[in-house]
């Protein structure tokens, strides 16, 4: 099936934006736990990335909200090991990074992986995946019927590795 042209000729996702209740601690979360690059570019403003292009801005807010489960923010490592490493390592500093709400590994969407709400209550899933992140979801096409959350997706991801 032909697609129509866009009506924007957008090139590029560049970034998205983070909430934080207090950037000194969230520079320090970014950098000493999620090992995240971190620069400031405002008194109210950081930009942070990893192994790629895009980028988020953290920006101050003082009613910073609770971020739905839905729009959580995926950070790869490349095996189901290590998945569980850093759930344990989760588990081990919740009290000192302010983590909360951590759930217990398990496979879903041709991943293995667990979600944490931190100290700003933004929601990170730590995931296995092979390097390019969910690229080789879309070098798939289309998918029918339960596509991603068929329970047998992640026995068939290319390159799995445990």
């Amino acid at each position: 099936m032909d697609k129509a042209a866009p009506a924007l000729k957008t090139t590029f996702i560049s970034h998205g934006t983070l909430g934080s209740k207090d950037l000194e601690a969230t520079r320090r979360f970014y950098e000493e736990f999620l090992g995240l690059e971190v620069v400031r570019t405002s008194p109210t403003s950081l930009m942070i990335r990893l192994g790629g292009e895009h980028v988020y801005a953290v920006v101050f807010t003082k009613k910073k909200e609770r971020m739905p489960r839905m729009y959580h923010n995926g950070l790869d490592v490349e095996t189901d090991a290590e998945v569980d490493d850093a759930w344990r390592r989760c588990q081990a500093e919740a009290a000192r990074w302010g983590l909360h709400d951590i759930t217990k590994p398990l496979a879903r969407h041709g991943t293995y992986s667990f979600l944490l709400w931190d100290a700003d209550d933004n929601a990170w899933e730590i995931l296995s995946n092979p390097r390019g992140g969910y690229t080789w979801i879309f070098e798939q096409g289309d998918l029918a019927g339960k596509g991603h959350f068929d329970k047998q997706f992640l026995a068939n991801r290319p390159g799995r590795s445990k």
